[in-house]
């Protein structure tokens, strides 16, 4: 089944997220500093069926589309206003708190956490207009280095 790239672009680390949109499912959902996003977006198109990369419309984005010049279907920019702040809120839909986790603030959960990969799959949602569904054993915190 073909398949979809989404991207929120930064300039020191980039959320990416590999998508089917037939069965609403994301395969692959991380976080990578963006001098590693050309070789990754390679290897994973030589891989996988992917028909479209969409590239949020913010910090960078020209710069990523240029590295992914050869890529040669269809890159799109959509917009990425507010993505980060709205990932706060997708994490906890993502990441349900359960049990005695009620009492802690929720902000603690996400402190420290990497939000990009969920602001990819924002864009990704609000491009296409519906939401997707995590495939098995997803972990949106993942960090390539």
């Amino acid at each position: 089944m073909p398949k979809v790239i989404t991207i929120d672009p930064g300039r020191s680390k980039c959320g990416l997220v590999l998508a089917e949109i037939s069965a609403k499912k994301i395969y692959k959902a991380i976080i990578l500093k963006s001098e590693l996003l050309e070789n990754y977006v390679r290897n994973l198109t030589a891989a996988e069926d992917v028909t479209k990369i969409i590239i949020g419309n913010g910090t960078s984005s020209r710069e990523i589309k240029e590295k992914l010049y050869f890529f040669k279907k269809e890159i799109i920019f959509f917009e990425e206003k507010n993505t980060t702040y709205r990932a706060k809120a997708r994490y906890f839909e993502l990441f349900p708190i359960s049990g005695l986790k009620f009492l802690i603030p929720r902000e603690f959960f996400i402190l420290n956490k990497n939000l990009d990969a969920i602001s990819a799959l924002i864009i990704l949602e609000d491009y296409y207009k519906i939401k997707f569904f995590l495939n098995k054993n997803i972990d949106f915190k993942t960090w390539l280095k």
